[in-house]
């Protein structure tokens, strides 16, 4: 008899506060007097309480209050999966939250939700939570494959995470057929029972067409390829010469030698370099183009790049950030033409320091084009030819060289983290298929590059820093503490230590990674190490940047291609004529909060971008060696395979159906192990594998271990 009355007060309690009828938020204690239960019944009550919270039915605050579950709710993106379940991604909390299949509400990629956390994070296990409400559709429209059926069709998804088809009746489906590749927009998101229900909208071409395979990934990460009318119209003003009116005022270091160096097909030459010694000084320059004379705030040309964000390199063209007139034109530092310019002239001591340095607008001429195999060739090879072509620049090559060690030097030494993981080369024919892919190069020339650019980049930080100035600096804050120490307990039984302290200092991962170097593990700890440390993003507080171990760090160096330098580079030239003044100050800090948000969200979504337009060539590339057995590594190992990568930088897995035997994962030290324990695979071993298969609409190629 008494159980029944509980369960009558339970389903009052619930739907009193789920119908508003009382007043809530209230504590356990204040409920139970209401209810009138009594001391002795109130642990049945705590009970009641925690199923309630438990399956999301009602929600409690940190305090221990209870009431209705949106009112404490957290608000995020739903990252769904291709099995159903899915993670819910809230900004500025470290950790995603676990969503159960059935508790998705039937919730689409990408939608914006409230989601109640049922059970807290425990050690290393998520927290786990049910959406309680759809907030927002992100998502209005998917690129995928057209399948026709007589009087209606399906579009399958590209994106493997969107678990369902979208259903297209037979009056939506413009022309698409079998095999079509399409642009579908969602009218109706659908039901357990039910697929979403939309439209095509766009054909993209037949899926065996050149090209409309990167044009698919181009149009499902919504990349603006096209500028609009009011961009093209506002470039018809710009000229294609520097006049003399805009070189005026400026300081002219059109005598002093300097060169470009850059990838043979480079065609937006954002950075020019330039170099000499007085006794034991080294003054380096780093001249950067003025783009911002140009694309000024606030025009038709700067909201589309700041829309944009970035420039995005896929592996058979460039999407630019701004029109090529300017990127290839005359923002770009061509060889032997007069170009405005934002300089950062350095000097640098035997030690590396950087003793004093001058931010200026210049007008600058560079003398040669230079390829980063070029230089190479002249200071590691001594090849003889290219000696002799560039004579004139010979001694500024080794000068260059000098300089860039002693910087280097300098860098390691506070601790800075170099992790040098081989990025992909593909080659592709005049139809855009894969003729072969390798690592990319990086050489003596690109180093060199890379530490002046940094130096730049560190210098112009530090001074707008301590000038207290609106500013957008490049962060990387310090790793999360629990990732490092699960970091530290497997690399222990590699026989490695990493020490730990309240303030992990940059200088013990540099050290990890030199004990490694050239071990069985440095494949496997390198990527590990990577894993658990933060992203870096823009940010208007200077946090530092834990990577490089820089207190201050900016990115000045690209304003072709990077929104941030671009935003940057008018607040110098601001400050150069005359300082901000209070209104122009309050204006910069009212606008790069939303600055550092989008280019962050921006310089993702091209990195997604790029990544898949990768993966993407690399399974085509390897559909001819289906059934051919590779050397490879053991690049990575979860519950459901192994990942194995070969020496050409193409990945691929081992699915755990195509092992031999029963493997169980045993996550704690990222192995693969045999029911009867005389095998195993774990990161960073040298193993043999043999092509079973490859997608590209997936991106996945599948091995099997030979």
């Amino acid at each position: 008899m008494e159980k029944d009355i509980f369960k009558q007060r339970r389903q009052m309690l619930t739907d009193m506060i789920l119908n508003n009828e009382l007043y809530v938020p209230m504590k356990a204690k204040e409920i139970a007097m209401l209810l009138d239960i009594p001391k002795a019944k109130r642990s049945e009550l705590m009970e009641v309480l925690d199923s309630l919270v438990a399956d999301g039915t009602i929600g409690v605050s940190k305090k221990g209050k209870y009431m209705k579950p949106e009112n404490v709710a957290l608000v995020g993106t739903f990252e769904s999966t291709s099995r159903g379940f899915g993670f819910v991604v809230i900004p500025d909390r470290e950790d995603d939250i676990f969503v159960k299949a059935n508790d998705t509400m039937n919730a689409f990629y990408h939608d914006k939700v409230k989601v109640v956390i049922t059970t807290e994070k425990n050690g290393g296990k998520r927290a786990e939570g049910k959406i309680v409400a759809i907030v927002e559709h992100e998502v209005k429209e998917v690129v995928g494959t057209f399948q026709k059926n007589r009087t209606y069709g399906f579009v399958i998804p590209d994106n493997a995470k969107i678990n369902c088809d979208i259903f297209i009746p037979q009056e939506f489906m413009n022309g698409a057929v079998e095999g079509s590749k399409v642009v579908a927009s969602i009218s109706d998101y659908g039901s357990q029972s039910k697929n979403p229900q939309g439209k095509v909208t766009e054909v993209l071409g037949h899926i065996d067409d050149p090209g409309v395979d990167i044009m698919s990934i181009i149009k499902a990460y919504d990349l603006l390829v096209e500028f609009p009318e009011s961009v093209k119209k506002a470039i018809n003003d710009i000229p294609d010469v520097v006049s003399e009116k805009d070189k005026a005022g400026r300081v002219d270091l059109r005598n002093v030698q300097m060169v470009t160096i850059d990838g043979e097909d480079a065609k937006d030459l954002d950075d020019a370099v330039s170099i000499s010694k007085e006794g034991p000084v080294y003054h380096l320059g780093v001249h950067i183009a003025d783009v911002s004379h140009y694309v000024t705030e606030g025009s038709a040309l700067d909201k589309e790049a700041l829309k944009r964000g970035t420039s995005v390199y896929l592996v058979d063209r460039v999407i630019p950030m701004i029109p090529h007139k300017l990127s290839n034109g005359i923002c770009s530092l061509n060889q032997g033409e007069d170009r405005l310019a934002l300089s950062c002239l350095m000097d640098i001591d035997e030690k590396g320091n950087i003793v004093g340095h001058r931010i200026c607008e210049t007008v600058i001429n560079v003398d040669r084009r230079m390829s980063y195999t070029s230089v190479k060739k002249i200071l590691v090879d001594n090849d003889t030819n290219e000696i002799m072509k560039y004579k004139e620049l010979v001694p500024m090559f080794h000068m260059m060289e000098e300089a860039a060690e002693l910087l280097r030097k300098k860098r390691f030494a506070r601790g800075s983290v170099d992790f040098d993981f081989p990025e992909s080369k593909i080659i592709l024919d005049e139809n855009g298929h894969p003729t072969d892919i390798k690592p990319y190069d990086r050489n003596v020339a690109t180093k060199i590059i890379e530490d002046f650019m940094l130096a730049a980049n560190e210098t112009v930080a530090e001074d707008y820093f301590w000038q207290d100035m609106p500013f957008l600096y490049r962060t990387h804050e310090n790793p999360d503490p629990e990732k490092m120490r699960k970091l530290a307990t497997f690399i222990n039984n590699f026989g490695y230590t990493l020490r730990l302290t309240d303030d992990l200092r940059p200088k013990e991962i540099q050290k990890l990674l030199s004990e490694i170097e050239g071990s069985d593990a440095e494949n496997l700890i390198s990527r590990l190490t990577l894993r658990s440390m933060k992203k870096a993003k823009y940010t208007t507080e200077c946090v530092g940047h834990f990577g490089l171990a820089a207190k201050y760090y900016c990115h000045f160096t690209s304003p072709i291609r990077r929104y941030p330098d671009l935003q940057i580079h008018r607040i110098i030239k601001e400050n150069l004529h005359g300082g901000l003044s209070p209104k122009r100050a309050a204006h910069y800090d009212a606008i790069l909060p939303d600055v550092a948000v989008q280019t962050s969200a921006m310089e993702r979504r091209a990195a997604d971008a790029e990544r898949d337009t990768d993966k993407l060539k690399m399974a085509e590339y390897m559909e001819q060696f289906v059934g051919e057995t590779f050397d490879g590594v053991v690049s990575g190992v979860t519950a459901w395979g192994v990942y194995v990568e070969l020496p050409n930088t193409i990945e691929g897995m081992v699915s755990i159906n195509n092992m031999k035997g029963f493997y169980t994962f045993d996550e704690e030290h990222y192995e693969m192990v045999g029911e009867l324990g005389n095998r195993s695979y774990k990161l960073g071993q040298k193993v043999k594998v043999v092509v079973i298969g490859t997608d590209k609409i997936l991106r996945t190629i599948d091995f099997a271990f030979a």
